[in-house]
C-alpha cells in the first residue's frame, strides 16, 4: 500500500511543523489512501549546508522511488523555490506562506496519480510564482504569509495519539521581525505572528485528555507571542499571561518553553520560573503518593551569538553581554541552581578579530551554560551579513579552529554542569528507548531541566518518575535508578 515519509530539517519550531504535516496526512490517509508514494521534504535553510542537505536527500529519494511524488515545503522552499521545482523528481514546492494548505495539496496530488487528469475541484498553485521552467514543478509561495499557521488550521491535532513523540512540540508563535544581519528567517517565515490564546488551550486540553505530560512551546521568535493580538478582556497578550493561564485554566503537568531571546525575559515571565519551576501539589487529575513534579521545566535557552559587544552591534543583537549577563542572573535567583541554561554560539562572523573571538570564550566561562549549540557563520544571499562576509571573510581554517576551540570549551561547561547532580535526585519524563538501550534492560529519558538521563529498567515512555543520579555513562549522559 503506498504511503508518505516525511524528512525533518532544522530548527524545533520545524519538527513541530512536520510533526502536524505528519497528523494531518495520517488523517487524509485513513479516508482516501495514497495512490502513489508521497515523500514530504521538510526543508531549513538557515545555513548553505542545510540547502546542500535537502537537496542531497531529494536526489537520493528520487533515485530509490523514482516513482514517489516529493514535495518539498519550508524555508528553503520559501526561500528559493524556483531552485527545488528543477530538481528532478519534484512534484510540488510549497512555501511556509502555504504550509498550512499542504494536505490539501497532497491529496490533490494522491487522487491526479489516480487518474488520468487532476480532480475539477483541484487547487491552483500561486501563479505568480511559478517558476517559468517547463519542465519544474508547480510552486506555492509568496510573501503575505496567509496560509502558514498548521496549527491553527488543524485544531486539536498535537500529534500525541500515536505516542511517536512523547515531548510534541506546540508551535504558538511564526515569524521574527528582528531582522538580525546574519539571518534569513525573516525573508523565509515572515513577521511574527501569534497562534490565538483559544486554540493554545483547546491543543494542550486535547494533548493532556489524550494522556500527555510535557508540552514543549515553541515558535521561531516565541517571547513575541501576543504582540500581534488585539487585546480582548480576560484574555492573556503576553507569553508570560499565556503560560500562567495555561497553569491555571488546564490540568497539564510539565511545560517546558523553547529558545527565547534574551531581551524577551521580561520580569513576568522570569517570575514563572519562581513560582512554578519548584514541586508543587499537582493538578487534581493526578493521584499520586509521590512528591509533586515542577510543573515548569528549570531550563532556559537563550541564544547569545556573540559575548563580544561589538560582534552583537554588527549583528544587529539587540541586546549587549552585560544585559545577557544581567538575565542569566535573574533566571538562577528565580529557578534555583538546579537551573540548565542553553546558548546559540556563532563563530566566525565577518571582521570578527582574535580578540573579540577571546572575548566570547571569557564570555561563556563565566556563565553556568549547561550546554551550547555552535554554529559557523554562513553567509545567506540577501542578508546584510553576506554584503559584510564579502568584505571581510574569515578563512576557512581560522573558522575551523575556532569552533575546535569553542566545542572542547562546550564539552567542559556540559561536564562540569551534569557532574554537579550526581547523588542528587531528579524529576525525569521516560521517553521511547532505541533497541540497542533496551537490549541492556535500560530506558531513556529526560529531566525537568533539560539532562539526557539513562535509566536502570525498562520503563513505558511517558512516565514522571523521581531518580537517583549514581553517576555518568560513558556518552557523558546522566546515569541514574529510579527511587524506591
Amino acid at each position: 500500500m503506498p504511503g508518505f515519509h516525511i524528512e525533518h530539517f532544522g530548527c524545533r519550531a520545524a519538527r513541530a511543523d512536520g510533526e502536524l504535516i505528519a497528523a494531518n496526512l495520517l488523517a487524509l490517509a485513513s479516508r482516501q489512501p495514497f495512490a502513489a508514494d508521497i515523500v514530504v521534504v521538510n526543508t531549513c535553510s538557515v545555513t548553505a549546508e542545510a540547502d546542500r542537505a535537502a537537496r542531497a536527500f531529494i536526489r537520493k529519494a528520487h533515485r530509490d522511488n523514482p516513482a514517489a511524488k516529493i514535495v518539498v515545503t519550508g524555508c528553503y522552499a520559501q526561500r528559493a523555490p524556483g531552485e527545488l521545482a528543477s530538481l528532478a523528481g519534484v512534484a510540488v514546492v510549497v512555501g511556509n506562506s502555504h504550509k498550512a494548505l499542504l494536505p490539501a495539496i497532497v491529496s490533490d496530488l494522491a487522487l491526479a496519480a489516480a487518474q488520468p487528469a487532476p480532480p475539477a475541484a483541484a487547487l491552483v498553485p500561486v501563479a505568480s510564482l511559478r517558476t517559468g521552467l517547463a519542465d519544474s514543478a508547480p510552486v506555492w509561495a509568496d510573501d503575505r504569509f496567509a496560509h502558514s499557521f498548521l496549527e491553527d488550521a488543524s485544531p486539536d491535532q498535537i500529534p500525541f495519539a500515536s505516542r511517536a513523540q512523547t515531548r510534541p512540540n506546540l508551535k504558538i508563535q511564526e515569524g521574527c521581525s528582528n531582522r538580525c544581519s546574519f539571518c534569513v528567517i525573516p525573508f523565509t517565515r515572515g513577521p511574527s505572528r501569534s497562534l490565538p490564546a483559544a486554540s493554545v488551550f483547546r491543543q494542550v486540553d486535547s494533548f493532556v485528555a489524550a494522556g500527555g505530560n510535557e508540552l514543549v512551546l515553541s515558535g521561531i521568535n516565541l517571547g513575541r507571542w501576543g504582540s500581534d493580538l488585539a487585546p480582548a478582556p480576560g484574555e492573556p497578550c503576553t507569553l508570560a499571561a499565556l503560560v500562567r493561564a495555561i497553569f491555571d485554566r488546564t490540568a497539564l503537568l510539565r511545560l517546558r518553553l523553547s529558545s527565547i531571546e534574551p531581551m524577551d525575559w521580561n520580569h513576568d515571565l522570569i517570575g514563572l520560573m519562581r513560582d512554578f519551576a519548584t514541586p508543587r501539589s499537582q493538578p487534581s487529575r493526578t493521584i499520586s503518593p509521590e512528591p509533586a513534579h515542577s510543573r515548569f521545566a528549570r531550563h532556559a535557552h537563550l541564544p547569545l551569538q556573540s559575548g563580544c559587544d561589538a560582534v552583537l552591534r554588527r549583528m544587529h543583537r539587540r541586546y549587549r553581554p552585560w544585559h545577557y549577563a544581567d538575565k542569566v542572573a535573574s533566571l538562577v535567583r528565580a529557578a534555583g541552581p538546579d537551573l540548565t541554561l542553553g546558548a546559540d554560539v556563532m563563530a566566525g562572523f565577518p571582521g570578527e578579530t582574535d580578540r573579540e573571538f577571546d572575548e566570547t570564550l571569557a564570555f561563556i566561562r563565566e556563565l553556568p551554560f549547561g550546554y551550547l549549540h555552535l554554529f559557523p557563520f554562513s553567509p545567506r544571499p540577501g542578508t546584510p551579513g553576506f554584503a559584510l562576509h564579502s568584505a571581510s571573510p574569515i578563512p576557512a581554517s581560522l573558522l575551523t579552529e575556532r569552533m575546535a576551540v569553542l566545542r572542547a570549551l562546550a564539552a567542559e561547561k556540559t561536564l562540569e554542569h551534569r557532574g554537579r547532580f550526581i547523588g542528587r535526585r531528579l524529576s525525569v519524563l521516560t521517553l521511547h528507548a532505541p533497541p540497542t538501550l533496551a537490549a541492556h534492560g535500560r530506558t531513556a529519558a529526560l529531566s525537568d531541566n533539560f539532562l539526557p538521563v539513562e535509566l536502570d529498567g525498562i520503563f513505558p515512555a511517558n512516565q514522571l518518575l523521581h531518580v537517583h543520579i549514581a553517576g555518568l555513562n560513558s556518552q557523558g549522559d546522566l546515569a541514574a535508578h529510579k527511587d524506591p
